[in-house]
């Protein structure tokens, strides 16, 4: 059923008068691989129960939803600017439909003898119709053409209906996605603990640091003791590590902000909810509200090395445990928008509305270090 709507989506997409050939070929597919991607999370969601590790393949549930779910709102945003250029097309020749229509009536197959009553005479009447000959195509033609115009419009609205609609149970496929990964960290109990946190240490630490930097010094009071070797270094990676969460960078290190003020880290722009991952095995070493950064969670993913996350909502692991690469850190905040919300957040340049923000900074022996000597920050 959801390959049909988006076989119809696709179709749809491909008679947006703005598009190129290239780009009718890049919709068409874009709608392809939303109905295959969503086919895809809906299947992994249905097996993710009996996996035999639940939470990677929630995760990669979740993942999976996310990435359809932009690539149907982006094929929806195409349909609904491609619909509204129709509309106001046909609306801006309302005239001219109406005299077409008019015309239409006059020139009747049926009424030929009359046409021999012309106040010329037979000749009058000869060349009037030679004229009505002459104009008749082109006449129906452009009757023709009006007729493939209000079909086309109604396929866009029946496939914009229709990408609604799977929209609205891919949303729901992802919430009851996000909610069983939640309850299945929560049961979480194999993952190995690098050391045990002075929860009153923290809190003072908290309390009383005025900085990162000085809260990052001071990381170290609050560990009661080690139990086990740190995650692998993460240093041999380069600069070739994903992103945390499913987005744009908005802003890079030292860039300024609307209100001036530069941080050494990254602002990534992401949608209500996205999923956050540990993008290396790492120690989290901190989780919990810290100054201004909203909620932080700190990874360790090298001796000295911290990773700074801030503006999550929800977040999922405890300090000292050791996670695996990919591992779900929790969700960024914000209610996920409903589908007509969706429609009406098209943008003038078309991109797809990211209200949320993730801080990503790393910071090492020396201080904040920059972020694209770990990160792959290019698209």
């Amino acid at each position: 059923m959801r390959r049909a709507v988006l076989g119809t989506f696709a179709v749809a997409l491909a008679l947006g008068p703005a598009l190129t050939l290239r780009g009718q070929e890049d919709a068409a597919g874009a709608a392809a691989a939303a109905g295959e991607r969503l086919s895809v999370a809906a299947a992994l969601l249905s097996q993710a129960e009996g996996a035999q590790d639940q939470i990677a393949a929630l995760t990669e549930t979740v993942r999976a939803y996310e990435e359809g779910l932009a690539l149907l709102r982006d094929g929806l945003r195409r349909v609904t600017i491609a619909r509204s250029s129709r509309e106001a097309g046909l609306a801006a020749r309302r005239e001219e439909v109406a005299q077409l229509l008019a015309v239409l009536q006059t020139v009747d197959p049926g009424s030929g003898p009359v046409l021999l009553l012309h106040p010329s005479g037979a000749l009058g009447a000869a060349r009037t119709g030679m004229l009505i000959a002459e104009v008749t195509p082109a006449i129906e033609a452009r009757a023709r053409a009006l007729a493939a115009e209000v079909t086309e419009l109604g396929t866009l609205q029946k496939a914009q209906e229709e990408g609604l609609q799977t929209l609205a149970a891919g949303l729901e496929g992802v919430q009851a996605a996000r909610e069983r990964l939640a309850a299945a960290v929560a049961r979480r109990t194999d993952l190995p603990r690098r050391f045990i946190e002075d929860p009153a240490a923290v809190a003072a630490l908290a309390a009383s640091a005025g900085t990162l930097d000085a809260f990052a010094a001071g990381l170290g009071g609050t560990v009661i003791g080690e139990l086990d070797p740190p995650a692998g270094d993460a240093s041999v990676l380069g600069g070739g590590l994903a992103l945390p969460v499913q987005g744009t960078v908005l802003r890079e290190a030292g860039e300024a902000d609307a209100a001036g003020v530069t941080r050494p880290g990254i602002v990534i722009a992401t949608r209500p909810r996205a999923l956050v991952t540990a993008p290396v095995a790492a120690t989290v070493r901190f989780r919990g509200p810290l100054l201004d950064y909203g909620n932080v969670v700190i990874l360790e993913p090298a001796a000295g090395v911290l990773f700074v996350l801030a503006g999550l909502a929800e977040v999922w692991p405890l300090p000292g445990e050791i996670l695996p690469a990919g591992a779900p850190l929790g969700l960024m905040g914000g209610p996920e928008t409903g589908s007509d919300g969706n429609l009406s957040e098209v943008s003038a340049a078309g991109a797809e509305p990211q209200s949320e923000t993730l801080y990503l900074e790393v910071r090492d022996a020396q201080g904040p270090a920059n972020p694209a000597d770990w990160f792959a920050l290019a698209e």
